[in-house]
């Protein structure tokens, strides 16, 4: 069966949405939203491909379904997804993702058909944009991606060439996801006696939190500003947060830590089927004897708790690091994440990962400087770079 691949136009999202909702390996991140969150944020080019064909194969994971249109019930032939974000920079490089800023993203698919399809798509794509490589971000890899024939076939974008496409895929980061169970009660009782301490030594300090939306916003962005300039790290734009609050505004939640006040650690999460995402929390390090930062983990794992989410996403962390130690104390269990990298240049990737010791001295002076400047210039940085 031939299949069609397309780029998604406005009037698709909910067609494109009603597959992500319907398909057992989706994630938050292939929403269509995210495609809006990005662009009015950064203003990158996004390219969001669909793959369609007339009929389905019996052993699909995504049955055929219909989406209601001015009265009729229609039925949508989409067989596959994949959400990719340009980003070009002279000096960070040019590059199609799926998709920057998270975790994961990556190929959504009914078969390995529509994944090929998809994919070979998105390669013509990225040829015509002259892109350095592609990047898919996934929990799990993607079988068939180092298989001879399909490698054989890749060779055909290259010029005058019989070689394949180099092809890397990286393995070194973790996805932390807890269980969760059916009450806050039932999780607080669950932790070792330690972890209860410190959890209640923030309250005993005096220290309350909040869940809130939008008005909490201006709090989250003083701590998690002056947070990401101590790590010797460009902040995001506020308005990337903002802009996320406004497209997903049943889903997402900011969490502050107050003392008194002050907001002394932050957080945002979103949720998404039976999981409460978490890809930004932030504490300020001077006040960390008073411990806010537990007590932010808490509130957002009683939020989850309380409101019938049966995961929590840590987020990513190196094995037997610092955060992953942090996250391991909570009972989070690490899920190794596969990120493939399609180099069109016909250059291999190297699998060295890390990107720490190249802006060491970058980081040292970024420490110094006044948050306020960091909040004017790390923005303008930060858009360019993936991660």
């Amino acid at each position: 069966m031939n299949i069609k691949v397309e780029t998604m136009k406005s009037t698709d999202a909910a067609v494109w949405d009603t597959y992500v909702h319907a398909h057992p390996r989706a994630t938050l991140y292939h929403l269509s939203g995210w495609k809006n969150v990005i662009s009015k944020t950064y203003n990158h080019r996004s390219y969001y491909l669909m793959a369609m064909k007339s009929n389905k194969s019996s052993n699909s994971p995504v049955k055929p379904f219909s989406v209601s249109n001015n009265g009729t019930n229609t039925m949508i032939p989409v067989v596959g997804i994949l959400p990719l974000i340009h980003l070009k920079h002279i000096l960070f490089g040019n590059s199609l993702i799926s998709i920057p800023f998270f975790d994961i993203g990556g190929l959504l698919a009914s078969d390995e058909e529509a994944e090929k399809a998809l994919l070979n798509e998105a390669i013509k794509c990225g040829k015509k944009l002259n892109a350095k490589n592609i990047e898919l971000r996934h929990i799990e890899p993607i079988s068939w991606i180092n298989e001879p024939s399909w490698l054989a076939a890749t060779a055909k974008h290259k010029n005058n060439s019989t070689n394949p496409l180099p092809i890397t895929t990286k393995s070194h980061k973790v996805r932390m996801l807890l269980d969760l169970p059916e009450s806050s009660e039932i999780l607080m009782k669950s932790f070792k006696s330690k972890l209860r301490s410190q959890i209640k030594k923030s309250l005993r300090e005096g220290l309350n939190s909040k869940v809130g939306g939008i008005e909490l916003l201006n709090d989250f962005y003083k701590v998690f500003s002056a947070n990401m300039r101590d790590l010797g790290s460009p902040v995001h734009s506020k308005r990337l947060m903002l802009n996320v609050l406004d497209i997903f505004p049943d889903k997402a939640r900011i969490v502050i830590v107050y003392n008194g006040d002050q907001p002394l650690a932050c957080s945002l999460v979103i949720g998404f089927k039976d999981i409460l995402e978490n890809p930004w929390a932030s504490a300020l390090r001077k006040y960390s004897s008073l411990s806010p930062n537990m007590l932010l983990y808490w509130t957002m794992l009683e939020y989850a708790c309380n409101h019938g989410y049966r995961k929590f996403d840590f987020g990513r962390s190196s094995p037997d690091e610092g955060t992953y130690k942090f996250k391991e104390q909570w009972g989070a269990r690490p899920s190794t994440l596969h990120w493939h990298y399609i180099s069109l240049k016909g250059q291999t990737i190297t699998k060295d990962t890390s990107e720490k010791a190249k802006f060491e001295r970058a980081i040292h002076y970024w420490r110094k400087m006044p948050v306020p400047i960091t909040k004017i210039i790390g923005p303008i940085i930060r858009k360019h770079i993936g991660l």
